[in-house]
């Protein structure tokens, strides 16, 4: 994790409890990045995460699937015959 401060130097201490305020606040997102602005007695935190991988969902014949590899011969048909309108 790539972390920058800017502003007021903070002790290791202080840059430990933002990252786990961050891990705690965003739990299931990997952060890759944190930038602490200070001023005065204000700070601000910016967290960047790392890319999720998604899977892309289409409905198919009725159906919300990710991909046809488990149809049946015959819904295999089915989506093969199907008919794509245009807009």
């Amino acid at each position: 994790m790539k972390i920058n401060v800017i502003g007021k130097r903070l002790s290791q201490n202080e840059i430990d409890s933002y990252i786990d305020y961050g891990r705690k606040k965003y739990r299931g997102r990997e952060i890759s990045e944190l930038t602490i602005k200070t001023d005065g007695d204000y700070v601000n935190l910016e967290f960047r995460f790392c890319d999720a991988p998604f899977q892309r969902i289409r409905r198919i014949t009725g159906y919300l699937v990710g991909t046809t590899e488990r149809f049946n011969n015959a819904k295999r048909a089915e989506e093969m015959d199907r008919v794509k309108h245009s807009v």
